[in-house]
C-alpha cells in the first residue's frame, strides 16, 4: 500500500505542493484532483520516489525508504519530466524504454518482438506526437509494466491530452483491477469525472484549517461576549 501523510514540497516562493494525504492499495485506482499542473507533477514525482519531500511522511508497504518506493513505482507521462519526446518514433521510444529495465529482468527484450507481442505493430512507425490519447496511454503503461518489479503506477495528468475521460479512465481502471497483476494506480488529474465513483483525494487536503477570527487583543468572539456579560453584571 502507498501511504502519504501531509506530504508537501517547497517551491521558489510559494509551496509547490500544499500538505496532502492519501492512500492507495494494490487493486485500486485513486484519482487525485488538482487544478495546477505544477502541483500535479510535484505530487507525481513525490509519490513515485523521484523527488524529496519537504515535509510529511511517505511509505510503500510500510517502508519509508525511498529506494523501495522508487523500485516499485513507475512514473508515467509526466510533462517536462519523462513524457515522450516529439521527435521520437514509437519504435525508438520502445527501444529506449526497454533499455532502462534492469538487465536481470530485461533478457533479450527487443523493440520488434515487444511491439508484436503487445500489439503495437500498427503504430511502430508513427511519431509519438501522432498518437491519439488512448493509444498513447496504452503504450506508455505497457512499457512501464515491462519491468516485472512495477507494482505502482503514478500517472501525471492523463486528462491533459483529451477532455474525453474514455481515453484514459477505462485503461487505468483495467490495470488497477487486473486479477492477474493487481496494481496500485494513482492518477493526478485536473478534475474528477462525474462518472467516477471510486476513491478520490484532493491536492492540499491536509493543509491546516485557518485559525478562527479574533477580535482585538486576540480574544475569540465567545470570550469577548463572556467579557461583556461580566462587565454588565458588575
Amino acid at each position: 500500500m502507498l501511504s502519504a501523510h501531509q506530504l508537501q514540497a517547497k517551491g521558489r516562493r510559494d509551496p509547490l505542493l500544499p500538505p496532502t494525504s492519501l492512500t492507495a492499495a494494490r487493486g485500486e485506482l485513486l484519482l487525485v484532483a488538482g487544478g495546477r499542473q505544477d502541483q500535479r507533477t510535484a505530487l507525481s514525482l513525490l509519490l513515485s520516489g523521484r523527488m524529496k519531500a519537504a515535509g510529511g511522511q511517505l511509505s510503500w508497504n510500510g517502508s519509508s525508504r525511498t529506494k523501495q518506493l522508487r523500485l516499485a513505482a513507475a512514473l508515467v507521462d509526466s510533462p517536462g519530466v519523462n513524457e515522450p519526446e516529439e521527435h521520437l518514433s514509437v519504435r525508438d521510444l520502445v527501444t529506449e524504454d526497454l533499455a532502462l529495465i534492469p538487465r536481470r529482468y530485461r533478457g533479450a527484450l527487443l523493440s520488434g518482438p515487444w511491439l508484436k507481442v503487445n500489439r503495437f505493430e500498427d503504430i511502430a512507425g508513427l511519431w509519438t506526437e501522432q498518437l491519439d490519447p488512448q493509444r498513447r496511454l496504452e503504450l506508455l503503461t505497457s512499457l512501464a509494466l515491462a519491468n516485472p518489479r512495477t507494482d505502482l503506477l503514478v500517472v501525471d495528468s492523463p486528462d491533459r491530452h483529451s477532455a474525453d475521460e474514455l481515453t484514459w479512465l477505462p485503461r487505468l481502471r483495467e490495470l488497477a483491477y487486473d486479477a492477474g497483476r493487481p496494481l496500485a494506480v494513482v492518477a493526478a488529474v485536473s478534475a474528477v469525472p462525474a462518472s467516477w465513483d471510486g476513491p478520490v483525494a484532493v491536492i492540499g487536503n491536509a493543509a491546516p484549517e485557518p485559525a478562527p477570527a479574533t477580535l482585538g487583543g486576540g480574544t475569540s468572539p465567545e470570550n469577548h461576549e463572556l467579557k461583556l456579560e461580566t462587565e454588565v453584571a458588575k
